[in-house]
């Protein structure tokens, strides 16, 4: 195990500028996710740490060690990619253990990691099989196996469940999540899929445009997001943001839909006449909601345990809405949806920044 920690670290391609001076510090045994959408530099960031891409300034340390310089071979990390990248006509185990060969390791050593990581990953029915022979699950087994055998001080993981289907994914997460657990190891995991980031992190960090927008816990960044951006990403369904107009009682008033006035508890003194965004998470709509509005409900998904209605999809703001049990046989066409008012967030709508 080992910490890892970024120090004002930029890259930049030609005269494009991708990370934009981040600062970042993963403590050991930390299971670590860069989350945010295509192209915000979350892969670039980790083919960084890994030592793939060069920095163009600023400094990497893993295990107190400046690496920035390092070659990627000498840094103690291993990297489990989006694509398996297996050698098919070798068998899962001379796959497992064909790095630790070519490092003049002996053969009896190989052995050992090679079964032990067998072992946790549960591959050892198929250490004989070559990839052909496996599922999509299965070899990306084989290749977090291969990086297990080389005892790693750090793991990257870039997008690495990407190209499975949606139950594999499920069930691989889960096996990442227990293997995190065995291994105690510091991990660093990329993913566009804000689900896998809130089920698999001790820390999330949200990239936009090559910048951090905030750091925290799952849980931190879902009840206390900074800014638009974090609200909106972190969460699905996605948050709702409101157009709501300050009243001379600094009560709020929705100005797109027909509602009461309802105040926020938020310390900053809010100017009468202004315009506030209110963040609404779907799943805060209920019948016990202390404040209102009134809608017309085009869509329902019902999701078995669940259900969320859709309105005003083609609208500025189109809204989306948890529906309970009970509502589902009345709730499509007009609804009045109630929510619970103190779980709303208020956001600048010029900065997108949290008002508190």
């Amino acid at each position: 195990m080992a910490d890892v920690e970024l120090k004002s670290l930029k890259k930049s391609f030609g005269k494009i500028d991708v990370i934009h001076g981040v600062d970042l510090s993963i403590n050991s045994g930390e299971f670590t996710v860069f989350v945010g959408p295509s192209g915000c530099g979350k892969s670039t960031l980790l083919r960084l740490i890994a030592g793939l891409e060069d920095a163009s300034s600023g400094s990497i340390h893993i295990d107190k060690q400046d690496v920035t310089d390092v070659e990627a071979a000498d840094r103690g990390i291993a990297m489990v990619f989006q694509s398996y990248a297996l050698y098919p006509h070798m068998t899962v185990k001379e796959n497992m253990g064909f790095g630790l060969k070519m490092t003049g390791h002996d053969e009896s050593l190989v052995e050992e990691r090679v079964q032990k990581a067998a072992k946790i990953l549960h591959l050892e029915p198929l250490l004989d099989r070559k990839p052909k022979a496996l599922s999509g699950g299965q070899r990306q087994r084989v290749a977090i196996g291969r990086s297990i055998v080389r005892e790693p001080k750090v793991f990257l993981f870039d997008e690495p469940l990407s190209n499975l289907d949606a139950e594999l994914r499920v069930r691989m997460r889960l096996e990442i999540a227990k293997l995190h657990n065995d291994l105690g190891a510091t991990m660093v995991y990329v993913t566009h899929d804000q689900v896998e980031a809130m089920t698999l992190a001790d820390k999330i960090v949200v990239l936009r445009a090559g910048k951090v927008e905030q750091i925290g816990a799952p849980m931190h960044l879902y009840n206390d997001p900074d800014n638009v951006f974090v609200g909106g990403f972190i969460g699905s369904p996605q948050m709702n943001f409101l157009k709501a107009e300050v009243t001379t009682s600094g009560a709020l008033q929705l100005t797109e839909y027909t509602s009461d006035a309802f105040t926020v508890p938020v310390q900053s003194q809010l100017s009468p006449g202004s315009t506030i965004l209110v963040g609404v998470r779907p799943e805060h709509f209920s019948s016990t909601g202390g404040a209102s509005l009134e809608t017309r409900i085009e869509v329902i998904e019902s999701l078995g345990g669940s259900s969320f209605g859709y309105a005003n999809p083609e609208s500025e703001t189109p809204l989306t809405l948890a529906i309970e049990e009970q509502q589902l046989a009345d709730a499509k066409g007009d609804f009045t949806a109630r929510f619970d008012a103190d779980r709303a967030f208020l956001f600048d709508p010029d900065s997108t920044l949290r008002i508190r």
